[in-house]
């Protein structure tokens, strides 16, 4: 299973980060590939490719603020959760993706 996603904060600080450390760790720990884009507040770093998103199961956007180039992602399964409910729970959530 492959697994891609944005994380961003209003501040687009600690809380971008520490999103895209969480679901970084947790996939892994799961055996799920990842990669994370942050739109943080230096802009967007580790920009998503399209090949990625084409091999990607699922998409997981922070619907903290507005999160550019989600157009990306018609016709892919798309999870938004706000950025302190993917730090607290990204074990959780790679553990209900993997049963889908």
């Amino acid at each position: 299973m492959n697994i891609v996603g944005i994380t961003s904060c209003p501040s687009g600080v600690a809380h971008t980060y520490m999103a895209a450390e969480s679901l970084e760790q947790a996939a892994k720990a799961n055996g799920i590939g990842v990669k994370i884009e942050t739109q943080g507040s230096s802009g967007p770093e580790n920009v998503l490719t399209a090949e990625e998103i084409k091999n990607a199961d699922f998409v997981i956007l922070t619907n903290d603020t507005a999160i550019s180039g989600t157009e990306r992602f018609k016709g892919k399964k798309v999870i938004q959760l706000s950025a302190q409910k993917i730090i607290a729970k990204s074990d959780a959530l790679m553990k209900k993706l993997l049963s889908m």
